[in-house]
């Protein structure tokens, strides 16, 4: 894999992933804890999320195979659907969604809502397949992986630094850096859609 790929690959989850938001939450989720306890808590988070999204870059195109789906489809269709989770981050939508994830009892949320939906969503995974789908050969696809694990790597050193990162940024703050990252996934979902069609041989190009 080259390195503009990689790049790119990392950029995308880390844009679908979206830690920068995340990590207030767990700062929420994890408030009066011991310093170990949250470090375990996000620690275990990660790791549940990685194994996740590992098993759908693995064998997400397999499964698509076997109930029929060609990889172009897929990508046409996935690239809509980041398309509308762009959209939902450029017009703050997706904040309060993610707000009323958490629940009154989060003693343990490290598997739920940590790990999925909030780490590895819908979006995340459909996104390692899509990944997946566009490089050739394990080396490749350990690299795709090592660059899922790395934004993985970044939510949890944020997970360290959540209270003081949320006092920080401020409300401005995190809506600025949201709509950013919404403009730039908004972009890139356009980029899977137009690959989906050409794969697919209904243009050409």
């Amino acid at each position: 894999m080259d390195t503009s790929t990689l790049i790119t690959a990392f950029v995308t989850l880390f844009v679908i992933i979206e830690p920068i938001s995340i990590a207030p939450l767990f700062a929420t989720m994890t408030r009066g804890m011991a310093p170990a306890r949250r470090r375990s808590i996000g620690l275990r988070a990660c790791v549940v999320a990685a194994g996740i999204l590992t098993a759908f870059g693995l064998l997400g195109q397999q499964l698509l195979t076997f109930v029929g789906i060609s990889i172009p489809a897929f990508r046409i269709s996935g690239g809509l659907l980041l398309f509308l989770t762009a959209l939902d981050m450029l017009f703050e939508r997706r904040t309060p969604r993610r707000e009323g994830q958490v629940g009154q009892d989060d003693h343990d949320p490290s598997v739920f809502p940590l790990a999925m939906p909030l780490l590895a969503g819908p979006g995340a995974m459909t996104t390692m397949i899509l990944l997946v789908g566009q490089v050739k050969g394990w080396l490749a696809v350990l690299e795709l992986h090592l660059a899922m694990v790395a934004v993985i790597g970044c939510a949890y050193a944020l997970f360290q630094v959540a209270g003081p990162l949320d006092r920080l940024l401020g409300k401005t703050g995190n809506a600025v850096i949201n709509r950013l990252l919404g403009m730039l996934l908004a972009a890139l979902s356009v980029q899977f859609v137009i690959d989906g069609v050409k794969a697919s041989g209904l243009i050409f190009g």
